[in-house]
């Protein structure tokens, strides 16, 4: 099925205004983008001051609306009516609209996450699909991240894996500070850890994190997750804390990371 993207562009201080006028057409919410406070938004959403430079060189001055509008609805006389309100209220305006396809993003990148070795010890397995190759007998480690970060594709990941795979011994404890999907902590536990915490400021990562934890036959008291901060709500010490999160985070964590590492 096709949309109409209807696309505002206005002066960023009339997004408040214009925002409720535009959704007077569409019951079902819009899409803004409003970058006058960017980095005070990003570091209270995500705890984070690393901002892609495109990002940074946006337009503050500038603030956009989307709105979308299925052919039946005449997307014509929604134009027409959001013209007519935001002159009424004085707002200058430029009206766009684009043909968009309504495509399932949620769910189509899974046509492209396909079982694959990591290291030597390790097959990564989409939790959709039952037909794979095993001949080497690697240890199967099953996931379905959802919308959370971890598949095992990013090369960061990918790296964590194998040093997993390199220095983790049997009954070794683990930290995941930013643990996602959950993917380094429930392959520490089949790489012979006896006990791994994890922890995300996620609500969303947390609970797949749990849940990929049981669909690989882990649970409370030997895999925990915490909603929380880094270590905010972690105690107790480590053999091996792993961290797969933005370097500038990374940086901050490492000033205090000694206090939950065991010695030597």
């Amino acid at each position: 099925m096709d949309w109409i993207e209807v696309l505002i562009k206005i002066n960023a201080d009339d997004i408040e205004v214009a925002s409720d006028i535009a959704n007077m057409v569409v019951p079902y919410g819009i899409y803004i983008e409003d970058y006058r406070t960017l980095e005070q938004e990003t570091w209270e959403i995500a705890n984070i001051d690393l901002i892609d430079e495109n990002l940074l060189n946006k337009d503050r001055t500038k603030g956009y609306i989307h709105i979308y509008v299925l052919p039946e609805q005449n997307p014509n006389e929604a134009v027409a009516f959001l013209s007519e309100r935001l002159n009424e209220v004085g707002i200058n305006h430029e009206i766009d609209m684009n043909n968009c396809k309504d495509e399932d993003w949620e769910n189509n990148w899974k046509e492209f996450f396909k079982p694959m070795n990591v290291g030597s010890k390790i097959l990564i397995r989409p939790l959709w699909i039952d037909d794979y190759e095993n001949s080497d007998n690697r240890k199967v480690l099953n996931i379905e991240p959802g919308l959370a970060f971890g598949t095992g594709g990013h090369n960061t990941t990918r790296l964590c894996l194998e040093m997993c795979e390199k220095y983790i011994k049997d009954g070794d404890s683990v930290l995941d500070t930013g643990c996602g999907s959950g993917i380094l902590g429930i392959a520490a536990l089949l790489l012979g850890a006896s006990q791994v915490t994890g922890v995300d400021i996620d609500e969303l990562a947390v609970k797949t994190a749990i849940e990929n934890g049981k669909v690989n036959g882990f649970q409370e008291p030997e895999y925990k997750i915490l909603k929380g901060n880094l270590t905010d709500k972690v105690s107790g010490k480590f053999d091996v804390i792993v961290a797969n999160i933005v370097a500038d985070i990374i940086i901050m964590f490492s000033q205090s990371v000694e206090q939950f590492m065991k010695e030597n």
